[in-house]
Formats: structure tokens, sequence, C-alpha cells
């Protein structure tokens, strides 16, 4: 790492070298860095810095590890006009994101037996696990397709699965504009027909715990957050739908020889202004607003588990926010003293807007946005709240980062129990399989204490509140 230089605290600049447009950015603490370990993602933030149009820096942040083409992590913007989209700057799981609820009770009054019933009843009303759909599924329809891409999670909100208040607390109001229906391939909305209120595969999860420890106290009563309270935190994304857009899209870029002249073929883009990068970005959209659908129908099964179990009113336990960490947006900020239009592309990276940004409702326009960091399935998760960093496009971690592979970390625990040993951490996991557990075992991941750590040192976000982990189903 001696080719970076110290810019702020937990701020470190990469020389601009070879063709590189602009120089590399990231965020870490000195500790993360002398760790190691992240040669192959701080290659693909070399890479980065050579696309079109890019603005300011190629930037990572200290959850970042390698990814397809950007590195999880990874945050670059692009001129509006003259920049490029890339697919590989959103990834696979278009609009992956997470959301937040508050239930009224003290996890501490709820039984043992009770969070068992709890813990059951959410894996039965919420598939998880590959291809799985909803047993009450509405099968969708193109009519449906197309009101979800116009309307984005209001379509479900109409439909019962929630209520108009939940969409004051989702980025974007729950919708991101300029979705057609039409730039969306017939293989994506057959993948996608079942699959809303479902969690997938992979590192998806819902998770149910306790507000462990207060940091933030101001923030945390304006937001109606309270030591000992009991959370939902929810993972998911546009699931195949979302997956196939992207795949689809590389395929014609690449068709379209986009790849050309670009130091990593996944890096594949094509001009925003051009046919092929409008059509992207009217899919992306769509599937962007599915994503918003699906986490919100997911959050009304949890609502009626809880009613279902504890009796509590689903319209008693509010959502605190939803964010998204796989998109790229349209968003005005300053460069060089003025106004600019800019295509930010966060993968694996939360949007962390701060006090008085126009795009947040009054109250986090006092406070800043919340931003939502899970950490692994054992230890912690954390509720931040932005501090709209210009140098990073007011962007922040989206999680603790992968420390080892899926394959590394199934090897790790041949001829082990992995419930066992996750009920000695005080949590219960259910998944459809044991390979999903293994692979997302809280040693796979680094320690979101660190990452977040580095995040506030960085003056990206600040830590409002510590979230502790105990009833857990995994994608």
């Amino acid at each position: 790492m001696s080719d970076l230089r110290k810019l702020a605290p937990a701020t470190y600049e990469l020389e601009k070298e070879g063709n590189m447009r602009v120089p590399g950015l990231v965020i870490a603490s000195q500790v993360m860095l002398e760790e190691g370990g992240l040669d192959e993602a701080m290659g693909q933030l070399r890479n980065v810095a050579h696309l079109p149009g890019i603005v300011g820096h190629s930037i990572a942040m200290p959850d970042m590890h390698w990814g397809y083409g950007f590195p999880i992590g990874g945050v670059a913007a692009f001129d509006a006009e003259k920049g490029i989209i890339s697919p590989g700057g959103v990834g696979y799981d278009i609009n992956c994101g997470v959301r937040l609820a508050i239930v009224p009770e003290l996890f501490k009054n709820i039984s043992p037996s009770q969070r068992e019933q709890i813990l059951g009843t959410i894996f039965k009303n919420v598939p998880s696990g590959v291809g799985n759909v909803h047993k009450d599924a509405h099968v969708l329809t193109d009519k449906d397709y197309a009101q979800i891409a116009q309307r984005g999670a209001g379509w479900s909100i109409e439909h019962g699965f929630g209520f108009k208040e939940d969409l004051e607390h989702t980025e974007s109001h729950g919708l991101i504009p300029g979705a057609n229906m039409e730039s969306v391939s017939e293989e994506a909305r057959v993948r996608g027909r079942g699959q809303l209120g479902t969690i997938g595969s992979g590192n998806h999860f819902v998770e149910i715990g306790e507000i462990e420890k207060i940091l933030l106290p101001e923030v945390a009563s304006a937001w109606g957050v309270e030591q000992g309270q009991t959370y939902i935190l929810i993972h998911s994304g546009s699931r195949g739908f979302g997956h196939q857009v992207c795949q689809d899209t590389l395929n014609a870029f690449i068709k379209k020889g986009f790849d050309s002249r670009l130091p990593d073929k996944q890096l594949v883009c094509a001009p925003i202004s051009s046919h092929e990068g409008k059509t992207y970005l009217e899919a992306m959209a769509a599937a962007a607003n599915f994503a918003f659908n699906n986490r919100q129908q997911i959050l009304h099964w949890v609502r009626e588990s809880f009613k279902s179990v504890l009796g509590i009113r689903p319209e008693h336990i509010p959502l605190l926010y939803d964010v998204c960490h796989n998109i790229a947006k349209f968003e005005t900020h300053t460069v060089n003293g003025k106004p600019r239009k800019l295509c930010v592309h966060r993968k694996g990276a939360t949007r962390a807007f701060g006090k008085g940004a126009r795009e947040l409702t009054p109250l986090y326009q006092s406070t800043g946005q919340p931003v939502l960091v899970p950490g692994d399935m054992g230890r912690a998760s954390y509720l931040m709240v932005g501090l709209g960093n210009p140098l990073t496009w007011c962007s922040s971690c989206h999680g603790a980062g992968r420390a080892r592979s899926r394959h590394q970390s199934t090897k790790a625990w041949q001829h082990k129990d992995p419930i066992k040993h996750m009920q000695s951490m005080g949590v219960m996991v259910k998944a459809n399989s044991t390979r999903t557990i293994v692979e997302e075992m809280p040693d796979a991941y680094k320690d979101v204490d660190v990452v977040v750590a580095a995040v506030q040192e960085a003056g990206l976000a600040q830590m409002v509140a510590r979230l502790k982990p105990s009833l857990v189903v995994k994608g």
C-alpha cells in the first residue's frame, strides 16, 4: 500500500498512473490496510478509474472486496451527458438493499418459546433459497409489471402490503423514475413472476434482534429508536428479474463491442446518451422498483408473523428506512464549485445524504439520512446517520464485507455443527440448507465494528445504534 497517500483520517488517495483518468480513493483505517488481502479489490479500483467520463475519484469503502468488474464497496460518478453506464458498477442484484423496522416491544420481554415461534413463522411466511416462490404469490402479469415499473413500492401498498407512511421512509419514496418494461426481456419477466415477497439465496436474510446500545441519543430519539427495542432487518433485492436484466445487458453490450479498449471486459459499459445506455437505465429502474416491492412485501409478511405470535398489529411496527446498495442514480453534486448532474454508481455502497438534502423528507432533512449497515449473523449490525461527505458523493459502506469466499468458509466449517455454534452465540438460525449457513458464518465476514469505525473516522456517517442479532432466516 506504499502508493497510498493519506488525505484525512481513514481517507487515502491512490496515485493516478498509466491510463487512469482519475486517482483512486480508499476509505479504511490503517489497521485494515496493514491486514492486507485487498490486492484484487485495489486492482479493480484502478480499472474503474479508466472509464470514460468518470469524475472525482474511483472510490472504495472499508467493506471492499473483489466483485464483478467493480469492487464490491465501490463508488464512481460519471458525467450525466458524456459519461457511461456500467452494469458491473450496479451488480447482478439490482437494488439489493436493506430495510429496518422497529417493533414496539422490548426484546427481553419476548420469551424463548415466543422467539422460536416468531422465527418459525417468518421462515414459513417468507420463502428463502434459490427459485422459491411465495405460497400466496400473485403471479405477475404484464399489466402488473407495467404498474410496478411506474409506481414502485406504491404498487404493493395499493394491494395491501403495507402503509403509505412506508414510502416516506424508503429511499426515493420507493420509486426510481424512468422505468420502461419494454426494455425488459420476456425471460426476466418469467423469472420474476412469482418472486415478490421472497428473500432469495446467498447473503440475503431476515434478522430479528435487540437495539443493544444507543450511540447518538439525539438522532435515535428523533427516529423513535430506544435501547432494548426489538428490530427487524431485511436484506434482499430484485431476485431473478434483476439478475436477468443484468445478464441481458452484458450480452448486448459485449455483442455491440463496448468491451473493447477496457482494462477488464467485466467493466463493459455504454455511453449514457446512447440507445443501449438508455435501454439499460430503463430496465435497471424497472428492476429497482421490483426490488422495492419485494422488500415491501417481505416486511408485510414479517409484520403478519409478529401479529400471529405476539398480537402486535402491523401498523404498530413502523418502517424506519429502506436503502439501496446496488444502484446507479442521477444526482446533482458540487464539482469544482459548480452544481453538476452525475450518474453515481454505488455497488455494495449506500447513499448517505446529510442534513438539509432536498431529496430527503423533513424528518431526515433535520437529522441526515439513516444508513443501514448489516454485519454478520453472529456479532452485530449498525444503524448510522449520513453526513453528506462530498468526497465520496455522499456515500458510505453497505455492510461488513466478506473476509473469505463462500468456498473457503464451507471448507473451514467441514465436520463442524454451524447451527450449534450459532446457538452458543445466542443466535437461532433457519435456512433451506446447511450449506447456506456455513457459507454465511460470522468468520466469513470482516468485523463490522472495525468497518463502521473507519466510516465514522472518515466523516461519511455517524453511529446511531448497535444492533444485536438473535433470530435469523438466511437465504
